[in-house]
């Protein structure tokens, strides 16, 4: 059985890339300390017409250290933070890390028993709030293991109070134990006790979306953080004064370790723009001069919805990636004939502390051409990856089977759930439950989700292979493919898509159109053009949602 040859895909890296990168175990308060260090009066975060030197962020992060530790704080004790992209996210990071505590990154759209549930099973003492928020949060966790919530207002840290972003000019009123801000003023000048954090203590506790059961809080350690961050911005080219734009959701791993971390412990400028909304992102690409950043394929797609949006708002970008749902080749193409920028792929899990796979900068992903997939690029240093086959043995190049990663990237196991761990990672390999090809240089394609596989008449049909063809079609906008219960074949294949801005379509032009392309038992038998495809708060299309709300109605 051929192989493809260990670590052949280094040889599609940029010249000059530092692989040991990932084996410099270190915490991240030491790596946010040697970033202070080499310029202490550099730019570090901007927010609207905020700007704020990495002198005066670790000032600020160590006055909220200081005050987490009076409100006893210390070593192993975690923290959740439930807000948007704004620079208090980056503050309670940094103070966290300092004093050797963990952030539990919660979903800012969560309340009630969604909230409650990671809050329950983290162990969370304290949460650090949206001031607007604090009376609906409090129920949600009322009885919980929460001692205290601080407060914060999204329009704090910043002058400008863009109507778009901040509404009426409302204030809500702070949290009765504390206010963020008020906590810097009457700390300033105070500095944390020193905390001895190493390399495997936990930086961030991140739950997994719970689409095969409840949801399981992935353990990220400092080592592992720092490993992704550093890594991925060696692969980019990050360099000193690139500007960052955090795009992607913070309360996600993406967001958190390569958009956030990696603007942070490198000497770059982070840009917060608050929760994503297309007009706003627009506009900080051209004010700050954005040269980096890493979204999903919607937030694209939201961007280019935007009539006025043209190349001038993108003309200071060294690179873009996109990460969290898979890209079709025509959105790709789409993209870069309007804006005159390619949209990079990147992979990477809740498990793998965000990306571990990417197409490297200046190089054009190529497409399988047995499925016509657009490959998701290559394993970063320090990352070991195969297909394997139901029996765990790697596979042929070309051959399907699951992806199974391994490295200093990976957590060592999820929270209090040791029998996940054991499923998940056996013997420290990650399962990662996608369906993948990898060919003799390396590059990975991503067929699909296991989960996800449809069974029409005996054959296997992966969504991925639908949704791609009938995104070629140039009214089509969005596209989920899910397999529905049928009497003859056992499964049938559906689509659900909904369509760009002015355009029509039949539903049985789509049929006939996705017929053209694919083989007969792939074709879709019935697609619903629909006003908008159901999403998480990062952006993946909910096949789930789709399929469960349909096959409830195949049943009636």
């Amino acid at each position: 059985m051929g192989r493809v040859s260990p670590r052949r895909w280094r040889e599609l890296y940029r010249a000059g890339i530092d692989e040991g990168s990932v084996e410099n175990a270190t915490s991240l308060g030491e790596a946010w300390r040697d970033r202070v260090a080499a310029g202490p009066d550099h730019v570090a975060i901007t927010y609207f017409d905020a700007r704020y030197s990495a002198g005066e962020v670790d000032e600020m992060s160590d006055a909220l250290g200081a005050a987490f530790q009076d409100r006893g704080l210390g070593p192993g004790d975690r923290v959740g933070i439930h807000l948007q992209n704004i620079p208090q996210y980056a503050l309670a990071l940094l103070a966290l890390w300092k004093i050797g505590a963990t952030a539990v990154v919660l979903n800012p759209m969560y309340f009630g028993r969604e909230l409650r549930q990671p809050v329950e099973d983290s162990g969370a003492v304290a949460l650090l709030v949206t001031d607007r928020d604090v009376a609906a949060i409090r129920d949600s966790v009322a009885g919980t293991s929460v001692e205290w919530i601080l407060s914060t207002s999204e329009r704090d840290l910043q002058g400008r109070d863009d109507p778009r972003v901040f509404g009426d000019g409302a204030h809500a009123e702070p949290s009765a134990d504390g206010d963020l801000v008020d906590l810097l003023q009457r700390y300033a000048g105070r500095t944390p006790a020193p905390a001895e954090v190493s390399s495997d203590d936990l930086a961030l506790l991140t739950y997994t979306s719970g689409t095969t059961g409840p949801p399981k809080g992935a353990m990220n350690s400092h080592g592992n953080v720092v490993a992704v961050a550093r890594s991925f911005a060696d692969f980019v080219g990050i360099e000193p004064g690139d500007v960052v734009l955090a795009i992607a959701p913070l309360f996600h791993i993406t967001g958190a370790v390569i958009n956030a971390t990696l603007g942070l412990i490198c000497d770059t400028t982070l840009v917060f723009a608050g929760r994503f909304r297309p007009e706003v992102v627009l506009d900080a690409f051209l004010e700050h001069r954005v040269t980096y950043t890493i979204g999903s394929i919607t937030a694209y797609n939201a961007l280019m919805k935007l009539d006025h949006a043209g190349p001038e708002h993108f003309a200071s970008v060294k690179i873009l990636y996109s990460g969290g749902a898979p890209i079709p080749p025509s959105t790709v193409d789409r993209f870069q004939e309007r804006f005159g920028h390619y949209i990079h792929n990147g992979y990477g899990m809740t498990e793998t502390t965000s990306g571990v796979i990417a197409v490297p900068p200046g190089v054009r992903a190529p497409v399988d051409e047995q499925s016509g997939t657009l490959s998701i690029g290559v394993p970063l240093p320090g990352v070991d990856a195969e297909v394997v086959g139901a029996d765990d043995v790697p596979v042929a190049p070309g051959e399907q089977g699951e992806l199974v990663l391994s490295g200093p990237q990976m957590v060592s196991g999820y929270w209090r759930n040791e029998a996940a761990t054991e499923a998940t990672m056996p013997r420290g390999r990650l399962h990662t439950g996608d369906v993948a090809v990898m060919d003799e240089a390396g590059w990975v394609y991503l067929v699909d989700r296991l989960k996800d596989q449809i069974n029409a008449s005996g054959y296997k049909v992966w969504p991925r292979e639908v949704e791609d063809a009938l995104y070629e079609h140039d009214a089509v906008f969005e596209v989920a493919v899910v397999g529905l219960p049928d009497e003859y074949r056992g499964e049938k294949v559906v689509a659900f898509v909904s369509l760009k801005a002015g355009q029509a379509v039949t539903e049985d032009e789509l049929v006939a159109f996705a017929g053209e392309r694919l083989a007969a038992y792939k074709r879709p038998s019935e697609v619903h053009v629909i006003p908008e495809l159901p999403k998480t708060q990062t952006g993946k299309i909910r096949r789930r949602e789709l399929r469960d709300q349909n096959r409830d109605k195949e049943a009636l």
